[in-house]
């Protein structure tokens, strides 16, 4: 496809670009052959192809949510420096406006 030195300001001016003539002409170039790639892509034969979002199927790759056995509080609490009320005792760091 070939591209106009205005179409690529446009497209420079869209991209809020200030572009000097040599580097006007050089995207000018680069945007052309960009386009004709695009171009040959879109000739690709997919009428056999259904349209997807995906290439592969989706699955859920979680495990199922089971309750299982897991660490006991008093162990979890032991490696504290601090326990209050049956929780781990930390600074306070908010102020209270009462």
């Amino acid at each position: 496809m070939s591209l106009t030195i205005d179409d690529v300001r446009h497209v420079a001016n869209l991209a809020r670009l200030a572009l000097d003539a040599d580097q006007l002409e050089r995207l000018r170039d680069q945007l052309g052959r960009i386009l004709e790639y695009a171009e040959q892509v879109s000739e690709v034969a997919t009428d056999d192809v259904p349209p997807t979002s995906h290439p592969y199927p989706l699955r859920n790759v979680w495990r199922a949510d089971e309750p299982r056995p897991s660490l006991d509080p008093d162990a979890a609490r032991a490696t504290g420096p601090a326990i209050e009320d049956g929780r781990f005792r930390v600074p306070r760091i908010i102020e209270e406006d009462a």
